[in-house]
């Protein structure tokens, strides 16, 4: 092997420079590392460590347009180089350029893997690339603000919702969330977190009837806790993931008057009125997946945690009925507060959560519902596809495969 290409020869090689040039910067000695880091990159242009000392010589001369070219050819040479996207970033905020500063620290707090614990030293720098981002962030909204506002004045507030949704993202005040059925995905759907009401006007009477509602949910709880059952099941073997607190608990509960697309006769007969709220509901008929009609039982101070639903098919309805203090709902990026007698319609194929902060149960009404934007057509190749799966598996409910 030719020593001058030794691989071990030339990284002691390279260690060694870059001592003499962190000893020089730290004895003040600016101009000499500078002229000795220019000899060593003459021989070896393509290290980046070597660049970056020298942009941090030329940081000490105030030399800006030097240290900014030696920082772009550590990025030329390694774009993933964090410290040199950090100064950067410092160099940009000297020269007046905050709007800039803040790209570049983004893209260095978009390097860090979620939960990554970043070394003490490094939290204050990046303490102040999210000040700068957030600072950023709020003179950009200002201005778009002042341009928008002729825009929202002309057209009012109908056409508003959808739009004040995408600029929140842009603005990133709101996190972006996808559709992540873990049973079936049906392409070219929207991913909608909550549904406008106009959408669904038979809704109304379904709150017409929530009293009624109640007040058959109330005669079954005064029964006690063994007409319900937990809703989170899972078989001994299988991974509880999230589910491992409320795995067989009654913590959260669950009393279905149809599961899966199979009725209780038992459990119907028991609630006569809500029978009959229910006679207008678009239920989706997909054997063994729907429709579902469950009343849902949450304990005090017990958290559902974040999850996905089966499919993008069918929609999610809830109508509150019980509602202590401290209980909220989110779907993606939008949080809710449960109020009784009052419905909404979401996407649970959309990561969500639930959360009862009070010391009293909450209970709510979960229906299902095709999504509006399938065809007939779709609809029927739905149901055949996933009765198909039932049939194939040889169980009732393809929601056990």
């Amino acid at each position: 092997m030719i020593p001058g290409n030794d691989p071990l020869r030339r990284l002691s090689a390279s260690s060694s420079v870059n001592e003499t040039a962190q000893r020089l910067l730290l004895a003040g000695r600016a101009l000499e590392a500078r002229s000795f880091l220019e000899q060593a990159l003459q021989a070896r242009p393509e290290d980046p460590s070597l660049w970056l000392q020298l942009a941090a010589a030329m940081r000490r001369l105030g030399r800006a347009e030097e240290e900014m070219a030696a920082l772009e050819k550590v990025l030329a040479l390694d774009p993933q180089n964090m410290a040199a996207l950090l100064q950067k970033a410092s160099l940009q905020e000297l020269l007046g350029q905050p709007r800039a500063a803040s790209v570049t620290f983004r893209s260095v707090l978009q390097m860090i893997p979620p939960g990554h614990e970043s070394p003490p030293a490094l939290r204050p720098v990046l303490q102040h690339a999210r000040d700068v981002i957030a600072a950023n962030d709020r003179g950009l909204e200002t201005f778009l603000e002042e341009r928008l506002g002729a825009v929202r004045h002309r057209y009012g507030t109908a056409e508003m919702r959808r739009f004040d949704r995408c600029l929140a993202s842009l603005l990133r005040k709101r996190t972006i969330f996808q559709q992540r059925p873990s049973f079936m995905h049906f392409p070219g759907l929207p991913s909608i977190e909550f549904y406008d009401r106009e959408d669904f006007p038979w809704l109304d009477a379904l709150e017409a009837a929530s009293n009624d509602i109640r007040a058959e949910l109330i005669d079954l709880l005064a029964d006690g806790d063994s007409m319900l059952q937990p809703y989170v099941q899972i078989a001994a073997g299988l991974p509880l993931n999230q589910w491992r607190e409320l795995n067989q608990s009654r913590r959260w509960s669950v009393y279905f008057l149809w599961r899966d697309g199979v009725a209780f006769p038992e459990h119907l007969a028991r609630f006569p009125r809500t029978v009959a709220a229910l006679e207008q509901w678009p239920r989706a008929d997909v054997p063994g997946c729907s429709p579902t009609a469950v009343f849902s039982i949450l304990d005090g101070k017990t958290r559902i945690p974040p999850h996905h639903g089966l499919n993008n098919t069918r929609l999610i309805v809830h109508l509150p009925l019980i509602v202590p203090e401290g209980c909220w709902f989110r779907v993606g990026a939008e949080r809710r507060e449960w109020r009784a007698g009052e419905a909404f319609v979401f996407d649970d194929t959309i990561e969500h959560e639930a959360w009862n902060g009070s010391v009293s149960p909450r209970a709510v009404l979960i229906l299902d519902i095709w999504s509006p934007f399938l065809s007939d057509a779709e609809r029927e190749l739905v149901r055949v596809a996933t009765s198909g799966l039932g049939e194939w598996y040889e169980t009732p409910s393809v929601l056990g495969l």
